[in-house]
């Protein structure tokens, strides 16, 4: 079998196994799966709690730097320029990962998201310390620690480079999935599918916790995926298997 991706051969056996134990990418688009939903529940925080800040998708982010420096009402300059920073900050660190980790990936995810986990849960700590909705310095400090490690993540799924799964940005898989939509087979769709609707996902219940709980609750929930990205990560380390290899 095959590594899936743009001219693969199709695929055998349950679509399941091509997620958890697929012979290129081993169970790392599972996990990368996961760190999609954690990206859209962290970005829901950052755009209804933060003043409209991404933290993981930088495009968006420098639009709403432009739009805020114009001057248009309801866009915190600060705290989108605070998020730019510590995405650039977080990618590099991401690459210093890469160039120390990458010739055993399921130690790059686990080393990875560790750091990213402990990054979530200082900014959990400063959004619990913090009265809601947030004044400028914890808003600004909430930005800038999860932005650093989307910025890690992000850099660590393009080193991973399994096929639909960047966790962070969607353009080119929707535009993958719509350019090739009679060309590709069923599986190759699913999974662009599947990419989308993870990212979904967490934006819906992101959105849904800091309208009816709190931020706090949004941030929690995506420390909690992290957490199980990681220790799944770390367990799949522990034994050699040909998908660990660059």
């Amino acid at each position: 079998m095959t590594a899936f991706g743009p001219g693969s051969a199709r695929p055998r056996g349950p679509l399941l196994r091509d997620y958890v134990a697929h012979p290129r990418h081993g169970p790392l688009p599972a996990l990368l799966l996961l760190l999609t939903v954690a990206t859209g529940l962290v970005d829901a925080v950052s755009i209804l709690s933060l003043g409209r800040v991404f933290v993981a998708n930088m495009t968006g982010n420098v639009v709403f730097i432009g739009f805020a420096l114009a001057g248009a009402p309801g866009f915190a300059l600060q705290a989108a320029l605070s998020a730019l920073a510590g995405f650039l900050v977080g990618a590099a660190l991401g690459g210093q990962a890469v160039r120390r980790l990458a010739g055993h990936r399921g130690r790059l995810l686990a080393g990875v998201t560790t750091v990213e986990l402990v990054l979530l849960l200082a900014a959990l700590a400063v959004a619990l310390a913090a009265d809601e909705p947030f004044g400028t310095l914890p808003r600004d400090l909430i930005a800038v620690l999860a932005a650093v490690a989307l910025g890690m993540q992000n850099a660590t799924a393009r080193e991973l480079a399994v096929p639909d799964a960047t966790t962070t940005v969607l353009t080119m898989t929707l535009t993958g999935f719509a350019a090739d939509l009679r060309n590709r087979e069923g599986r190759v769709l699913l999974r662009r599918v599947l990419a989308v609707a993870a990212m979904l996902l967490g934006g819906l219940v992101g959105a849904l916790l800091v309208l009816h709980v709190s931020a706090s609750a949004g941030l929690a929930v995506a420390a909690g995926l992290i957490a199980v990205v990681t220790a799944g990560a770390w367990v799949a380390s522990r034994r050699p298997a040909p998908w660990q290899e660059r």
